[in-house]
């Protein structure tokens, strides 16, 4: 009866596992298939920056023209080469024309960079708000379509607000959701200087003011004014970029402003930059950074690092952490051992000879006449001695009397006798040298 329930049970179980070896299988090959949306969520990439952090940096710029903003956005990604143009220009002020062309030629920046030296105004706003551009240049290499969207949005704002309108120094064209900046004469450019809190109506983030930065020359209580326009001359040769607001992203032609600089070498930009995949073959295409200009800087984020092969601030922060946590370990070891000896210095002569002779082990009259401590009456008897002694060996010092031979020179030392049988134990006795040159006699 045992062995036939068993058998009877066993049958009724074999239809349940069979079907839960098939939901199993069924479970795996969905997990295969379909891979799970929290994983895929978690690792997509998080923006660099906020919308607040965006408006605050893109603020003092937004109203640029088209044409001097792609620039800046191009240069800020290469912090290192603006501070350096900003210095060269400085030091370079007079030169003009084709001694100008020819000195940018031997610079190796990058052409956006070059074609700043146009506007010192700009170059020392980037070189003085290192961190305003840093962060300009990250946001535009790590988030290029929300800049973009951004300068597009404040635009709107400063339209809306009355600031931006069209002048003698600007044209100013409205195309349904895009706002174009351009100058009436591409021969001269307007820089204009403005306050952002007011020209785009009262700020809407109080956490996240937006960069201000005044010229000098600046009149205070102007809110939106022009400086005076700037003739482009060769350096703007290499402004090859302009904004595509409907792809949202800078457009570069090599053969653009041909007509400004005919000194640039383009063919050799245009050669180099194709076989890097940068333009076509017709010197066109889609801004790239360059990581040959970045020259080391860090970038702001791993992310952006693993897509240039460069290294991230995080990074070096990592590695610079262990060296410095060693140092303060040493120094605080150091610092330690240095107040143990401090500490067991002896203060007074009364503690060094107490440490010397503990509990009286050695009398003070075995120790050494260098190390002993005498009392008054014995100070006063080592004076006399001593002032006897210096006598005595004051009439001991040697006389010297040169005397001169003819053909020779003879020098002769004599002592005067003296008695030492109070110091030596022997009798009076004298001694003379004579020293002859080329040998030396004794007698």
């Amino acid at each position: 009866m045992g062995i036939a329930s068993t058998s009877v049970k066993e049958r009724n179980m074999l239809p349940i596992q069979t079907s839960l070896a098939r939901l199993v299988a069924v479970v795996l090959a969905l997990v295969i298939v379909v891979p799970p949306q929290p994983l895929a969520l978690a690792n997509d990439p998080q923006p660099v920056f906020q919308q607040e952090e965006l408006d605050a940096i893109l603020a003092p710029i937004a109203l640029y023209p088209d044409a001097l903003l792609s620039q800046i956005f191009m240069a800020s990604t290469y912090p290192l080469e603006v501070v350096q143009a900003d210095r060269w220009v400085k030091q370079n002020s007079k030169l003009e024309g084709k001694a100008l062309s020819d000195a940018l030629e031997h610079q190796s920046w990058d052409p956006s960079v070059k074609s700043l030296v146009n506007f010192p105004q700009v170059l020392s706003m980037m070189s003085e708000k290192l961190d305003w551009m840093t962060k300009l240049g990250d946001a535009f290499m790590a988030q290029q379509k929300d800049v973009m969207d951004t300068v597009q949005t404040l635009r709107a704002k400063a339209h809306a607000a009355g600031y931006l309108e069209t002048t003698a120094e600007q044209e100013v064209r409205v195309e349904k959701q895009i706002i174009r900046i351009e100058s009436p004469n591409p021969q001269v450019v307007y820089v204009p200087v403005y306050h952002p809190s007011v020209v785009y109506g009262t700020w809407w983030y109080p956490a996240y003011p937006p960069y201000v930065y005044y010229p000098p020359g600046y009149v205070a209580g102007t809110f939106f004014s022009f400086g005076v326009g700037i003739v482009v001359g060769a350096a703007w040769g290499y402004a090859w970029g302009w904004c595509d607001w409907h792809r949202h992203h800078v457009h570069i032609n090599i053969n653009r402003n041909l007509s400004v600089n005919r000194h640039i070498n383009r063919r050799q930009y245009r050669t180099a930059w194709h076989r890097r995949g940068y333009v076509s073959r017709h010197g066109r295409g889609a801004w790239r950074h360059d990581t040959a200009h970045r020259r080391g800087v860090a970038y702001r984020d791993r992310a952006t690092a693993q897509r240039f092969n460069g290294v991230s601030r995080m990074e070096i922060r990592q590695t610079e952490e262990p060296s410095r946590s060693r140092t303060t370990v040493d120094q605080s070891n150091l610092s330690r051992d240095r107040s143990i000896i401090y500490s067991n210095r002896p203060t007074s002569r009364s503690q060094t000879l107490e440490r010397r002779n503990p509990a009286g082990t050695v009398r003070r009259d075995n120790m050494p006449q260098h190390r002993r401590s005498y009392t008054h009456q014995e100070t006063r008897g080592m004076r006399s001695w001593d002032s006897s002694r210096s006598r005595d060996m004051t009439r001991s010092r040697r006389s010297y009397t040169p005397s001169t031979e003819r053909g020779s020179r003879t020098r002769s030392y004599s002592s005067p006798s003296r008695t030492r049988s109070s110091i030596m134990g022997g009798g009076s006795r004298s001694r003379s040298h004579s020293v002859t040159r080329g040998s030396i006699r004794r007698r």
